[in-house]
């Protein structure tokens, strides 16, 4: 890496100590394809487990103090307990993932049912994770559904719309005064002709009727091919909608592969706009935006995979932190194409690792995280401790 003026790298290094990284319960068990699940040892049984695995990441990389959880792959029967575990552990509960797609009543939908019943059924578990948050301390409900149609004239679309509308107003108004609903969106699966939130816009537009507390949430794998998600990214954060990210990659369709393993200059793009919005932390300009990391490691080992992948996040963040935005304005404003194309790849081609290693020394961290998780020991530990591990949720 070329040798950073000493203002700069006390610029990005303070900025990386900032940011936070949120991981998921469901990366720490169990899981697998619609194939198969190759099950690994040491897996938690149960969240309390899920909850120590997570607090590895936190402890080997310093950004990742907080755990997604998903009802009722994460059900217990004392969410306050829960939530006390996870403080002592050096972590907490962070955003509550609902769960309206893995019931046999959810086959023609859930908030978008024909059967009022049933749609009454999912509002009633979306309520239910509202209680949850209240209990954890959490801020953010998040709501993916799978509703959608296979087939044209099934259901009438607009109609589906009118019942998602009234099923996220009965939630949002739930909501507490500090709490926050993120509306998540995918393209398709498993409805094959319509999905009842298959885009941006759509979520989008059911978040402005709600009000400034309901958010589109991003995940970088739930798009069509060749999207531009930066794009995306910029168009929410102009009108204050970004509410979050689940960060994964994919080759085909969703597999929630490992952040930046398919296209790492994706992610280093999506990072320069939220740099470039001053977006990166709590304390920027647009407030709360939570990173998460929505990935199902199903060959990896399980806490190594994670660890990796917030390197990666904070890899692609370096590298957007230190393009020089005085010079790309210039050539912007210049019409100078490839001179503003060179200023963004510089960054995009400096090797941060070494910039990295110093801020987590810095920190008091181990400056090589997966090195260090390997030599603690803990996974030979747990393989000796813990029997028959939990799905993270599918059992495929």
């Amino acid at each position: 890496m070329t040798e950073l003026a000493p203002e700069t790298r006390a610029r990005v290094a303070a900025r990386l100590r900032d940011q936070r990284i949120e991981t998921a319960s469901w990366a720490y068990g169990n899981s697998g394809t619609r194939f198969k699940v190759f099950p690994q040892e040491g897996v938690p049984r149960d969240p309390y487990e899920k909850l120590a695995d997570a607090a590895q990441v936190q402890r080997y990389t310093g950004v990742a103090p907080s755990v997604a959880l998903h009802i009722p792959w994460d059900l217990v029967d004392d969410y306050a307990d829960l939530a006390r575990h996870a403080t002592e552990l050096g972590v907490r509960v962070g955003t509550i993932n609902t769960n309206v797609f893995q019931d046999n009543d959810y086959k023609l939908g859930s908030v978008t049912n024909p059967d009022a019943a049933i749609r009454r059924k999912a509002i009633g578990h979306m309520l239910e994770c509202v209680d949850i948050m209240d209990r954890t301390g959490s801020r953010d409900l998040k709501l993916w559904f799978s509703d959608g149609t296979n087939y044209p004239g099934q259901d009438d679309v607009r109609t589906r719309q009118d019942r998602l509308a009234t099923a996220l107003a009965e939630t949002y108004a739930r909501l507490g005064e500090h709490q926050r609903m993120l509306l998540e969106y995918k393209l398709f699966e498993p409805a094959f002709y319509m999905t009842d939130v298959p885009d941006w816009g759509t979520a989008y537009m059911h978040c402005m009727a709600l009000g400034d507390r309901a958010q589109v949430v991003i995940d970088t794998g739930h798009h069509a091919p060749g999207t531009n998600i930066e794009f995306i990214v910029a168009q929410l954060l102009r009108a204050g909608k970004l509410g979050g990210f689940d960060f994964n990659s994919r080759f085909y369709a969703d597999d929630d592969l490992m952040v930046g393993a398919a296209d790492p200059f994706q992610l280093f793009r999506i990072m320069h706009e939220i740099v470039l919005a001053d977006a990166l932390s709590d304390e920027g300009a647009y407030k709360g935006i939570a990173f998460m990391l929505d990935q199902c490691h199903n060959i990896e080992p399980k806490i190594q995979a994670v660890i990796r992948s917030v390197l990666n996040v904070q890899e692609a963040t370096a590298k957007a932190l230190l393009v020089d935005h005085a010079a790309l304005k210039a050539a912007q404003d210049a019409g100078d194409v490839l001179e503003a194309n060179e200023v963004l790849m510089d960054a995009y081609n400096c090797d941060v690792r070494p910039l990295l290693r110093s801020v987590r020394e810095d920190m008091g961290l181990d400056p090589d995280p997966i090195r260090a998780y390997k030599r603690s020991g803990y996974l030979e530990k747990i393989v000796a401790e813990r029997v028959g591990g939990s799905q993270a949720g599918w059992g495929a």
